[in-house]
C-alpha cells in the first residue's frame, strides 16, 4: 500500500509503544486518534481498523465524519461482543516474567493456555526486554481489568454515511448474517466482502486478498 499512500500505523493506548493509562475505552481511544490527526495536520483520511481497532475507527467515523474520506473495518461488527479472551488473558497473566529466560520458554508456558502457534507468536510480539529482564509492552493489568470495554456496541443512533468497506474472514464468526441490518443502520453506504480461507486474523492469513480488496475499494 505504501506505493500509493502515506501510512500511519497506530499503537492504541496500552498497546505497543504508546503510553499506558488507567483509562481505556473507545471514547478515549477516539480522542487519541483525533489528537494524532491534528498533530500531523491531517484533515481528512482513509481509516482502517481490525477487531478492537475496527471498533475504534467506527466510533471515530460517527463522531468526526468530516475527518473520514473512506472507512475500512476488518472482521468486527458494530454490535456488542461478550468477553471471549479469558484463556488468552489467563495465559498472559500466568507468565512469571522475572523467571523466564527466553522467548522459547515463554512460548512453551503460553502453549498450555493457547494451542494456536500463530496466536502465541502474535501475542509474544508484545514481550520485550528492559534492564531487569522481560516485560510487557501492553498494559496487561488494565487490559485484564477492563476487557469488557472492548466488546461495547456502537451507540444506537450513530451513523456514518461515507463509503465503508467491511472485510470479514469467511471462517470467522465475528461478522454474521444477523449483523447485516446493524451494518445498514449505522453505515448506509457500506459493502461487505468475505475473504476466503481466512479467520479473524484475515490480514495475516490472506494478506494479498485483503490488500486487493482494499485497493479496489480505495480506487
Amino acid at each position: 500500500m505504501v506505493e500509493h499512500y502515506t501510512l500511519y500505523l497506530v499503537d492504541q493506548r496500552n498497546h505497543g509503544d504508546s503510553p499506558h493509562s488507567e483509562e481505556w475505552n473507545y471514547a478515549v481511544m477516539v480522542e487519541d486518534l483525533k489528537e494524532l490527526l491534528d498533530a500531523e495536520g491531517l484533515d481528512k483520511v482513509l481509516l482502517l481498523g481490525h477487531s478492537m481497532g475496527g471498533k475504534t475507527v467506527m466510533n471515530f467515523a460517527v463522531k468526526y465524519p468530516e475527518r473520514v474520506e473512506k472507512l475500512i473495518v476488518a472482521d468486527i461488527a458494530p454490535r456488542y461482543y461478550p468477553v471471549h479472551h479469558e484463556s488468552i488473558l489467563e495465559g498472559l497473566n500466568s507468565l512469571n516474567l522475572k523467571e523466564i529466560k527466553s522467548r522459547k520458554e515463554a512460548d512453551e508456558q503460553l502453549a498450555k493456555y493457547i494451542p494456536e502457534l500463530g496466536v502465541r507468536q502474535f501475542l509474544l510480539k508484545s514481550l520485550t526486554r528492559d534492564s531487569e529482564g522481560f516485560t510487557w509492552k501492553i498494559n496487561l493489568k488494565v487490559i485484564t481489568e477492563k476487557i469488557e470495554n472492548v466488546g461495547e456496541a456502537l451507540a444506537e443512533s450513530s451513523i456514518f454515511e461515507g463509503p465503508t468497506l467491511f472485510l470479514a474472514g469467511a471462517n470467522s464468526n465475528y461478522i454474521q448474517q444477523k449483523d447485516l441490518p446493524d451494518l445498514e443502520a449505522h453505515f448506509p453506504n457500506y459493502e461487505l466482502e468475505f475473504i476466503a480461507n481466512a479467520g479473524h486474523w484475515l490480514h495475516a492469513e490472506q494478506p494479498h486478498a485483503v490488500v486487493e480488496e482494499m485497493r479496489r475499494f480505495l480506487r
